[in-house]
Formats: C-alpha cells, structure tokens, sequence
C-alpha cells in the first residue's frame, strides 16, 4: 500500500475506500505542509466527488484534530461535565450569548471555541468584540482558568488547534470542495474535537438563511456530523432548527449582544430564540451528566434563567476576560450603537409571509456590519432592530424593523434590501415549529 500524496488520491479519484493510514498520512502531510497546495486541491476535489464513508470520515476527522494540541480538560482541572454547542450559522443567531452562561450556571462547564461571520452569517466572535476589553484570544493558562472559575469561555479559535483543518480549509475555499458533506464534517469536528469536550450539541440550520438552505441537506449534514462526532468518542446530539427568518429580533453586533442582556435580565424574550436556546442548552446538560433528560434540562435552564444566576455567570466571564466589571448593569453604556434610527415601513399593510432571510443577512453585511473576506474590520454599531417576524401585522404604523445606520445613504440602502427581502399578503400564514427535528449519533467502527 502506498503512502505517497498522488497514490492517495489516485486511490480516492477511482472511488476506493481509504485506509486510516492513508488518511493519517494525507493529514499529516497537509499541515507540516509536504504535500504541495496542489495536491491538498486534488485530494479536496477527489473527495468532493467520490465522497467518504463514515468509517473514512471519522478517521480524517480524528486526524486532523490530533494534528495539533487536543486540550486535556482533566489536567487542566475539569474531570467532568465539559461540553459545548456549534451552530452551522445564521442571520440574527445569538444563541451562544445566552446558552454558554446559561448551560454554566446549571453546573456544566462550556468551554466555547467559536468564530467570525463571513458572508451572510453572523459570528459569535464579532459580538463579543462589541465589548470594549473582552479578550477574544486569551492563552490557554487564562482560557482554563476562566472556564474553571466562572463555567464558561467563549474565545476563538487559537493557532495550535487542528492546524491541518486551517491550511486544508484555505484551499478548499478557493478551489470550490466547501460544499462536501465529508469535508464540512471534518472541519467543524476536528476543531471542537480538539477542544477536549465529552459531550457537543449541534445546531444544524435550514431555511433560506441557513448555509444549508434545503432540509434533506440539512438533515444528511446533521446525522454526519453526530455519528462522526459520537464514532470519534465525543457523544453528540444534532437538533435541525429554521433559519427562514431572522432569529430574534435583531441583526448586528452590538444590537444582538443587547438582546442577549436583555434575555439573561429577563427583559426581553423572543419566543423562537427562546425556544432554539432552551432546546439547545437543556440537551447539553444531558450530555453533561447534570440532567437526567431534556425536560429536566429545560426546567433547570428555566430556573437558571428566572434566578439570575445565568446573567451573574455572564458578566462574570466578560470581566474575567478583561470586559468590563460592570457590564450587566451598565450595558448602555459599554456597547455602541449607530445614533441614526430609521424604520423600514411595507410597501403595503398586511402579514408578514416569508422573508429571503440571506439577503436581510447581506443588508447587514452592505452597512460594514459584516464581511466579504476573512480579514475584513466591521462596523460593531450598525444593524437591524424590531424586526418583524412571519405571521407579524406590518403596516403605516407598525415597521418591518428598525435601521440603525452612520448616515442617510446607508439606511437608504439597508432599507431598499430589507423591502425586497420580506414578502407581506393579506392572510396570516401558518408558522411551523423551530426545532425541527432531533438527531442521535451512533457509534461507528471508526
């Protein structure tokens, strides 16, 4: 059997089933870089076309995790209950806000390695940003310390975790292999699978916002990822939830970390947000051994929440982090907002029936809110707030949303996209539930 980089991919390109060895060798060339860019390009095409078996999957996933540091949560202080949640992305997700001190504050413990929004997707980092202070890239002396202390980090990804998903995902993202089930699988994985957890919750959306946007697809993503994911020794469960509208009621960094306040200091409360965060936490106590079953994790969660102790758990972490000591009852004054307001009224009176939600996501996007490339610097100030959801009444005197924009010509702009994105008709239309559906991983050979 040959191990050389074009053998491999021989072997794949003609539809043969790849030896852990194989794959071993082909990740352990792709990050100390042996094997050329080209040939990590025709490896990344030749599994785009040929696919992988769980089997395969399961062993590139756990390659590419051991190529860096996998953190020891037992060493570092943690013998149990580490768990974590990753969503697939969408417009107006700030699920993590709430659910990593929510999810602490029940006696788990969340060490969240999340990222930045790119396209039409917000990203967990970039509202964390909107804090003045917050260190989003700590040293894993602090990120421990914290996640020991407090329950819960969210900080990004750090250079020496899966440094083979980095270089593989550079090239598939310029040589068209992003959209393979196998490779998402194994990206997304590699990474929380080196962050040491011993349970995941996968958020796996559908719908119009949703990266995948047809429910079949949706749905074969969530099994992958949860019977890859429970092969490689982590027990997962997926829950399919809709992303064919903006969850919440806002768009944008600073406007959804003030919706994530305002949700822990029971302010506030969308009920869909509320719903996909509940599902999503109380699965993940389950998985923590805190729970004895997801109702028993939902009620909990309500406590939590009715308390306080997961708003307490919040601005502990942002201090610890180098946030602000004061930031859960000073929030105003911590998080910048665009001063110009401007509400987006329907062409006509009537129900909100659907809405293009990627193109609301890109409205973000066209206001600096959002990225076009990976090193991009954002506008924290700018978004969307109020937004109507499906089944609302709009009309002259009740707005799609509100813009809040630098300048006239931004909100024009902003506001021209939003009206294209929302369809209103005269009927009230049925809404379905949010979460969907619930997917349980299986152990493979792996």
């Amino acid at each position: 059997m040959s191990f050389l980089p074009q053998e491999i991919i021989r072997a794949k390109r003609d539809g043969r089933t790849l030896t852990r060895e194989q794959i071993e060798s082909m990740v352990k060339g792709i990050a100390d870089e042996s094997v050329t860019e080209g040939q990590v390009a025709a490896f990344g095409m030749a599994v785009f076309f040929q696919g992988m078996d769980m089997d395969e999957r399961i062993c590139l996933t756990r390659a590419m995790k051991d190529s860096g540091t996998v953190l020891d949560w037992e060493r570092l202080g943690l013998p149990s209950g580490v768990v974590d949640k990753h969503s697939t992305g969408g417009v107006g997700d700030k699920v993590s806000l709430m659910l990593a001190p929510l999810a602490a504050a029940c006696g788990a413990y969340v060490p969240m390695i999340s990222g930045r929004g790119l396209g039409h997707t917000g990203g967990t980092l970039d509202k964390f940003d909107s804090i003045p202070g917050y260190d989003t890239a700590p040293d894993l002396e602090i990120f421990a310390r914290v996640t020991r202390e407090v329950g819960c980090a969210v900080i990004g990804q750090t250079a020496d975790l899966a440094p083979a998903d980095r270089r593989f995902y550079a090239v598939r993202d310029v040589t068209a292999t992003v959209e393979s089930i196998d490779l998402i699988t194994a990206s997304i994985l590699s990474k929380k699978l080196a962050a040491g957890l011993q349970g995941l919750v996968m958020d796996v959306k559908f719908g119009s916002g949703a990266f995948m946007e047809h429910y079949d697809d949706a749905q074969e993503l969530a099994r992958s990822i949860a019977t890859v994911a429970t092969g490689a020794g982590v027990p997962t469960v997926a829950l399919l939830t809709d992303m064919n509208e903006v969850l919440g009621s806002t768009v944008g960094n600073s406007l959804e970390m003030i919706e994530a306040v305002e949700f822990l200091t029971n302010e506030r409360s969308e009920v869909r947000l509320a719903e996909v965060t509940r599902a999503l936490t109380a699965e993940m106590l389950v998985l923590a051994g805190v729970a004895k079953d997801a109702q028993d994790g939902a009620a909990r969660v309500d406590e939590a929440l009715a308390s306080g102790r997961a708003a307490e758990v919040f601005g502990r972490m942002v201090a610890a982090l180098g946030g602000p000591r004061d930031f859960m009852e000073r929030w105003s004054e911590h998080l910048e907002v665009a001063s110009l307001v401007v509400p987006v009224y329907p062409e006509r009176p009537g129900f909100v029936t659907s809405m293009v939600n990627r193109d609301v996501g890109l409205a973000l996007v066209g206001m600096g809110g959002g990225r076009t490339r990976a090193d991009q610097k954002i506008d924290h100030g700018v978004g969307l707030s109020r937004f109507a959801h499906v089944g609302d009444a709009v009309g002259p005197d009740a707005p799609l949303c509100l813009i809040h924009a630098r300048n006239k010509a931004q909100a024009d702009q902003a506001a021209q996209a939003v009206l294209a994105a929302v369809t209103v008709a005269d009927e009230k239309p049925q809404s379905g539930p949010v979460v969907r559906e619930r997917i349980v991983g299986e152990a493979q050979r792996g």
